[in-house]
């Protein structure tokens, strides 16, 4: 090993000047071993980071998905609008012959279609849309534990006004006799509804939510916010299935009202 000496300086002034480089370069060393010491704790932590969970096979929207929707334990699709303005189209537009209008027996809610697609609609499934008519109207939001609904034919349903009175966006007249729900409890459930590879979830009454689905939960009137809630549900489906399956929009889109709890039984 060589050393450079300094002749304009003493042999102590130089010893000292090699001995000051080397506690520089044992400190430089010192710190260089800590930031590889680190670098590998960080490079050790991702490596252990989950991977995320692989995503559900996309699937083409239907068309009734625009509104609130379920389909009842016996297969038949119901429809009913968000607000006035869908409220309007699904009566003028998917409300067709043999077909059944339901609507909740108070002031603001949404405009129920069951789509018979020309066979008898059973009293099953007349019963479970009267439960989704329940909910998805202003008996939720005052927290009303049941509230009347009423059925009636395409052939009753009407935006004639009586003489005098104007219907508003959304609003209709009913004609001739009613077939009542009466004292219609407000229940709901949100599901995980499977179609072959792909998922969506699906909101309604828990018979018929129970009956189509691969994971449910019951939702009743809470104290924590539908987001979080639907948080929540999305975390059983992904639990369920492996996958992330539905987005946590769609889930909150689904969920009434605005403060929600969650029962796992049902």
């Amino acid at each position: 090993m060589d050393i450079e000496l300094d002749f304009e300086k003493s042999l102590e002034e130089n010893a000292s000047s090699y001995f000051e480089k080397s506690k520089a370069a044992k400190k430089k060393l010192s710190g260089l071993k800590k930031a590889m010491i680190d670098l590998e704790k960080k490079a050790s932590k991702v490596k252990e980071k989950p991977k995320a969970k692989p995503l559900a096979v996309k699937r083409k929207r239907q068309w009734f998905e625009a509104f609130h929707w379920f389909t009842s334990s016996q297969g038949f699709l119901v429809i009913g609008g968000r607000d006035a303005k869908s409220n309007e189209a699904v009566v003028k537009k998917h409300l067709d012959k043999e077909d059944m209008f339901l609507h909740a027996d108070i002031q603001g809610g949404s405009a129920c279609v069951v789509k018979s697609e020309g066979k008898k609609i059973p009293e099953q499934s007349l019963k479970e849309a009267a439960e989704f008519a329940a909910v998805w109207s202003k008996a939720w939001q005052q927290k009303l534990a049941s509230v009347d609904v009423y059925a009636a034919s395409k052939e009753q349903v009407s935006k004639k006004a009586p003489s005098g009175e104007a219907i508003s966006t959304g609003g209709f007249m009913i004609y001739g006799k009613r077939q009542w729900f009466r004292k219609t409890t407000l229940q709901f459930a949100v599901g995980l509804l499977k179609e072959g590879d792909a998922f969506t979830a699906m909101g309604g009454p828990p018979e018929a939510v129970k009956k189509n689905c691969i994971a449910f939960v019951k939702i009743v009137q809470g104290k924590e916010k539908k987001s979080g809630i639907a948080k929540k549900v999305l975390q059983r489906f992904e639990k369920k299935t492996g996958k992330t399956t539905v987005s946590l929009n769609d889930l909150i889109s689904l969920l009434p009202g605005d403060l929600l709890e969650i029962r796992e039984e049902f």
